[in-house]
């Protein structure tokens, strides 16, 4: 038991989306379409990349990528290297798969250099780049895909209407970055010196080929918004269990079902008759409010899927919802997957990761929260 509530205390997240489930299942009663309205394609993509990500941990596959950062000489230009990696390739392959790539890469980055009083407000940083990055494209994250195929806009209309947020975002990041390292902006990223062997020359295996192929085969899922999913699921559980079945020891289910309790919560709310009549008097008009504060309860995903049925300003609800993720760790689940990204490398310290992050994050969006929305009263169809 005692043991149990340990593992309990050093797992808040998870408490939170379960008390929200909870919660929400005794508002309105489970029904076939409480299941039914959850996403389960996030959940299972998020599945596949979990268990091939793990399995490129074990495989050293993002070494290259770590030799290649190694080799920038100053901590400025290394950080500039992670935060916009994080915040070009969350346009691609979504904000949380970013984080999942590049905050790993960070971590072990700053500690060869022995520069670990970094690693906290360069992740956070990376988390910022996450969420504005993403939201140049359609598919950049869970919340803009679900947007996108509810709304008639074209894909270039909708690049035009966000590019204003990232352009701004991207030059507020290297501010940030400058301001970080304000006291030696030459300061060196020196590795610390190993007393063990140089690693041997990397070199493509078997079994990194094959996750790379699964990395590939995610990717396409993701792009694509294929319908065949499942399938793509199965096989990549099935050419696991085949690699290497010891990764499914390592996969981070406390994530997947942090991810379900919020799902579950999102529609037991929204099939509820009486939160129906009351959103629908209140939301219309103060969409990017409403997207900003009710993330802050239930994250930007399943607020947007709440609050789009009672929408008349649809700027309002995206640029909100992509906003909202500045706010706090629940404001966006890429936010929950840095901070469960870094507890599982430094137990304990969750505290000061939400600490680090909220002054990072909250610095952010008291700049760009008013123009983002000044910007909301642009009409996408016009």
């Amino acid at each position: 038991m005692k043991k149990a509530l340990l593992w309990l205390k050093k797992e808040p997240m998870l408490i939170l989306s379960v008390a929200a489930a909870v919660a929400g299942l005794i508002i309105t009663p489970p029904t076939a379409d409480t299941l039914s309205a959850i996403d389960w394609r996030t959940l299972g993509t998020l599945l596949m990349m979990l268990c091939v990500l793990e399995g490129f941990k074990k495989e050293r596959i993002f070494e290259p990528l770590a030799r290649l950062a190694s080799k920038i000489g100053g901590m400025v230009a290394l950080s500039l290297f992670l935060v916009f990696g994080v915040f070009f390739a969350s346009m691609f392959v979504t904000n949380d798969v970013s984080l999942l790539i590049f905050v790993p890469l960070t971590i072990l980055l700053f500690r060869g250099a022995g520069k670990e009083r970094y690693i906290l407000p360069v992740i956070s940083m990376e988390n910022i780049a996450a969420i504005r990055g993403s939201l140049l494209l359609p598919f950049g994250s869970p919340q803009n895909l679900f947007l996108f195929g509810q709304a008639d806009v074209s894909v270039w209309t909708f690049i035009l209407h966000m590019l204003p947020l990232c352009v701004s975002s991207g030059l507020l990041l290297v501010c940030f970055i400058l301001f970080l390292y304000r006291k030696d902006l030459k300061e060196k990223a020196v590795p610390v010196k190993k007393t063990e062997d140089e690693p041997e020359k990397w070199k493509l295996t078997p079994r990194r080929i094959v996750y790379l192929a699964l990395f590939a085969v995610i990717l396409t899922v993701i792009v694509t918004r294929t319908a065949l999913w499942p399938w793509a699921l199965a096989l990549v559980l099935v050419a696991v269990v085949v690699t290497d079945f010891k990764i499914f020891a390592r996969v981070d289910y406390v994530l997947l079902v942090t991810f379900l309790c919020f799902f579950v919560f999102s529609s037991s709310i929204a099939s509820n008759p009486a939160i129906a009549g009351f959103l629908g008097k209140t939301v219309a008009g103060n969409e990017y409010w409403w997207a900003i504060g009710l993330s802050q309860i239930i994250s930007n995903v399943p607020a947007s899927i709440v609050l789009y049925p009672f929408t008349e300003n649809f700027a309002g609800l995206i640029y909100g919802a992509d906003t909202a993720g500045l706010v706090s760790i629940i404001g966006s689940l890429a936010s929950v997957i840095n901070y469960r990204l870094y507890v599982r490398e430094y137990p304990g310290r969750g505290g000061k990761f939400i600490k680090t992050f909220t002054l990072v994050s909250w610095a952010f969006f008291a700049i760009v929260v008013i123009p983002g929305f000044l910007l909301s009263f642009w009409n996408f169809f016009s």
